[in-house]
């Protein structure tokens, strides 16, 4: 079985205005950031899917008939959608975040339930009780923190700011936990110390374009202007660019982000996979509620040399995206031209997005016929005929 999909919109201050509603061909375009296009079954914003000319979310769905996800899915998941597919534009820095893992979301999740806290509200952390490992391939030039980086070039960037050097001594004598702590810990008199007279320094250099988008210093400079943060409201997420890989993912490339990696989007834009949570740990750089004890209290400190995903530039019609920690979800690109006719069968429920041209579903008594933006849940178990329109690509979410 095959249904049309439609997925619902997020509205985050840090997203921009026009990359998803151009993307999507909306007519009525809200003046209002279009951060995030999500396409699943979480509770908290399901896809609608088409059956006889009605919309319905598709957990309900799926709630009333699980078996369109497998078997597989099943016996490993249970009766929910493992994972969540999204779309993303990052104009402004994201939030130093990480997500937890599948114990301490359970763990998590039932004691703000017995706190009474609503899953609206905006000091809940765990929304559901899963685990959010998650993949990104970009859509243009994308940058971001991915993890800690190594104590001595951390050291070096910090060593080369006199206000900044007592944090390299402390690194190398008492450690990244320790050190890390006492940053995201510190008042406005310690932060002020150390980031202000970076800023001084380096604020002309900035301003006449000097500095690269691999320097700290640009993205300290950057994020105080775009985030409009006050030198008397300083963030000690602000120091979090000395301390994590900074990475530029070119278009086509990907990452893939644990459970516990604190990360940051901080520009461009981006296809999202991940497991089925919206179980985020803030740490700054953010309007939203930040935690900082749950943040040193789940952050994995391990210092990490980033493994990006390459472009895909193959000839396979079907290509996989290598993600071998993954269990909850799956990524493949798909290529087509016009006429041409691949087969695709499903053995588990998937989402298939068209990200470019249009095509055509096939099951013998069912078709749909699909443009960029628009997207098909193919049930599992289901054999179709996938039919290219024009020359284009679509992405397929899938559990592996």
């Amino acid at each position: 079985m095959i249904f049309k999909l439609a997925g619902k919109m997020q509205h985050y201050d840090w997203g921009g205005t026009n990359f998803i509603p151009s993307w999507l061909k909306l007519d009525n375009v809200e003046p209002k950031p279009y951060a995030e296009y999500w396409l699943g079954a979480h509770r908290s914003a399901p896809s609608m899917l088409e059956f006889e000319g009605k919309w319905l979310a598709l957990d309900r769905v799926i709630d009333k008939a699980p078996k369109l996800l497998g078997d597989h899915s099943r016996e490993l998941f249970g009766d929910e959608l493992p994972y969540l597919l999204k779309i993303l534009d990052v104009k402004l820095p994201l939030s130093i975040q990480l997500h937890p893992n599948k114990k301490q979301a359970e763990y998590g999740f039932e004691q703000e339930n017995q706190q009474s806290i609503p899953l609206s509200a905006p000091n809940r952390i765990y929304k559901d009780r899963n685990h959010k490992p998650e993949m990104m391939i970009a859509l243009s030039d994308f940058w971001l923190l991915h993890g800690f980086q190594s104590i001595e070039e951390s050291c070096k960037r910090l060593d080369s700011h006199p206000s900044l050097q007592m944090l390299a001594n402390d690194l190398r004598e008492k450690g990244l936990p320790t050190v890390y702590s006492q940053i995201m810990q510190a008042d406005q008199t310690q932060l002020a110390k150390w980031i202000l007279p970076v800023l001084d320094a380096k604020q002309a250099d900035y301003q006449q374009g000097k500095l690269k988008l691999d320097n700290p210093d640009y993205w300290l400079l950057y994020t105080m202007e775009a985030m409009a943060i006050s030198p008397e409201k300083l963030d000690a997420g602000l120091l979090s660019f000395y301390l994590f890989n900074i990475v530029n993912l070119k278009k086509g490339e990907g990452i893939y982000q644990s459970a516990g990696l604190p990360h940051a989007y901080l520009r461009g834009q981006n296809i999202e996979l991940m497991a089925a949570s919206d179980n985020v740990i803030r740490g700054g750089l953010t309007s939203k509620y930040v935690d900082i004890p749950a943040l040193l209290n789940t952050i994995d400190y391990r210092e990490i040399t980033p493994k990006i995903i390459p472009e895909y530039q193959g000839e396979d019609v079907l290509h996989l995206y290598p993600t071998p920690e993954a269990k909850d979800f799956a990524l493949q690109r798909f290529e087509f031209k016009p006429f041409n006719e691949e087969q695709f069968t499903a053995s588990s429920a998937s989402i298939l997005l068209v990200m470019n041209g249009s095509l055509y579903i096939d099951l013998g008594e069912d078709s749909i016929h699909l443009q960029q933006g628009e997207s098909a849940f193919i049930a599992a178990d289901s054999q179709v005929d996938i039919i290219g329109e024009t020359d284009g690509y679509a992405v397929i979410a899938s559990v592996p």
